[in-house]
């Protein structure tokens, strides 16, 4: 049987078939108009993680896991809520409460994606050698696999916590969020240690802030972020 053979016999929904050319996440993402690169400020996560998402790449990442969990962060962030999921993903409309209603909506987001997976049955010898090649050096290693300290620096602690959910919906994993060391920064900021820089920059054009390196420390995908006032100096 022959690949084009095996795509007309397959059960995945027709507009998530290899060579369709679309996918529901690049449907999410053009149905907003947003180009790769403002979708990956929007996310948190790099230009090329999304292409993969979209083409159906997954073996780029480092694992399953690490693929299934860009896919929740970026459609968080494209807003992407159960009714859109279940459109995407060739579902029928269905109404859930509560805890079901998570549950559903996570389904419909497994099953959106997993027309992505599909492709990957059909890659050639070459594709699946590709598999197991290094990530290229360029890609930032995703943000749930960073830790964030939200530090409150302006002495308004709700304003910090608001920050700090931006943060965390982003996918960051969050360590601290507590007072800094005193109350008159003047406006918010993105601290790395020394190697992290890359992903503090990646982190503050997402906050609309500046990055600053911290004097010391050895981990490098740990940021802080210290808060400052809501609107920044006067």
């Amino acid at each position: 049987m022959t690949i084009s053979e095996l795509q007309e016999t397959s059960t995945a929904p027709t507009s998530f078939r290899r060579g369709s050319g679309s996918s529901a996440v690049a449907a999410a993402r053009l149905r907003r108009r947003l180009t790769l690169e403002e979708a990956a400020r929007r996310s948190g996560l790099a230009a090329e993680e999304i292409a993969w998402l979209e083409e159906g790449r997954l073996y780029r990442f480092g694992t399953s896991d690490d693929a299934l969990a860009a896919a929740v962060v970026y459609a968080s962030a494209l807003g992407v809520g159960l009714a859109e999921a279940r459109e995407l993903a060739g579902l029928p409309p269905q109404r859930a409460r509560g805890r079901a209603r998570r549950l559903v909506f996570l389904a419909a987001l497994v099953v959106a994606i997993a027309g992505l997976a599909a492709a990957i049955v059909f890659t050639g010898p070459n594709d699946r050698n590709r598999r197991s090649a290094p990530r290229p050096g360029a890609v930032l290693p995703p943000p749930w696999k960073v830790r964030v300290d939200v530090l409150n620096g302006a002495g308004d602690i709700n304003w910090t916590r608001q920050v700090a959910s931006r943060i965390g919906a982003l996918g960051y994993r969050l360590g601290r969020v507590a007072r800094a060391n005193r109350f008159d920064y003047r406006s918010t900021a993105v601290y790395y240690e020394p190697g992290g820089q890359a992903l503090a920059i990646r982190l503050a054009r997402v906050l609309g802030t500046v990055t600053t390196p911290l004097p010391g420390g050895s981990n490098p995908r740990r940021l802080v972020v210290i808060v400052g006032p809501r609107r920044g100096p006067g």
